[in-house]
């Protein structure tokens, strides 16, 4: 159970970052010519949109996941996310196809963001209601590792190919392996996933008919909960996206291209 739920945690995270790994090769070929800055912090904005819609992901998939169980959401937030990293794989580059190209990107993005947002929510949920009591936090603490493997991985998969291919091959055709490899992965976690049970609670939920028909609406009853929950959100949610994105993001991209001018 821990197992089918990290895997699929860290593959997702691994379809995330793998963009921010390809980021300053993406630029060039996905925006417009002509300013190379301008471009960067275009591939670093639709990085970033994939986080806006994560909190709307979370609410549908959250509610769907009341509707006909944390399994079946599972399965869906899984295969959108895979096929969406898939696709960045196989599409047209901007001197092909234009400006179609970056709203193709854009969109592959915003619908992966749209899935992890859902998988997050879903992953705890599950291993929460299939856990003893005494070992729920123990359990889902194996879930905040997948984020910094998923990461760990992009990244030697995308430095190894780059020892391997020469410049132009990796330019050319070398950097849609990373997107592509993630055939395998989106095959071996839907086959693990496939075996799962559904949770117990959920199970006795449905059977009692005691499933929420409003789980929004209750979980924001009480004015002081809802209070809680938007500072939790501002404080403990945005400020680790923010710092995880400055560490792990911005600062492998950053720190060369200042090295890169002082030394020059």
């Amino acid at each position: 159970m821990i197992v089918a739920s990290t895997l699929g945690g860290f593959f997702e995270w691994y379809d995330f970052y793998v963009y921010a790994a390809l980021a300053t090769l993406l630029a060039p070929l996905f925006f417009p010519p002509g300013n190379d800055t301008v471009a960067f912090m275009g591939t670093l904005a639709t990085f970033g949109a994939g986080f806006f819609v994560r909190p709307l992901g979370a609410l549908v998939f959250g509610r769907l996941g009341d509707l006909v169980g944390r399994k079946v959401t599972f399965l869906i937030t899984m295969s959108m996310m895979g096929l969406a990293t898939i696709g960045v794989g196989l599409l047209p580059t901007f001197a092909t196809a234009g400006i179609w190209a970056t709203a193709m990107l854009v969109a592959l993005r915003l619908i992966q963001g749209f899935a992890h947002g859902g998988e997050t929510g879903g992953a705890v949920t599950y291993l929460v209601e299939n856990s003893p009591p005494d070992q729920r936090g123990y359990q889902t603490s194996f879930l905040q590792t997948t984020a910094a493997g998923g990461l760990l991985v992009s990244i030697i998969i995308t430095i190894s190919l780059r020892s391997l291919l020469t410049e132009a091959q990796f330019q050319e055709w070398g950097w849609r392996i990373p997107f592509l490899v993630s055939i395998f992965l989106l095959a071996t976690s839907i086959y693990i996933r496939t075996k799962l049970e559904e949770t117990p609670i959920f199970k006795e939920m449905r059977a009692t008919g005691k499933l929420s028909k409003r789980p929004i609406g209750e979980s924001l009853d009480s004015a002081n909960r809802g209070r809680i929950l938007l500072l939790f959100v501002l404080c403990a949610g945005l400020g680790g996206i923010f710092g995880a994105c400055l560490f792990q993001v911005s600062a492998p991209f950053y720190a060369p291209m200042q090295l890169s001018a002082g030394m020059g």
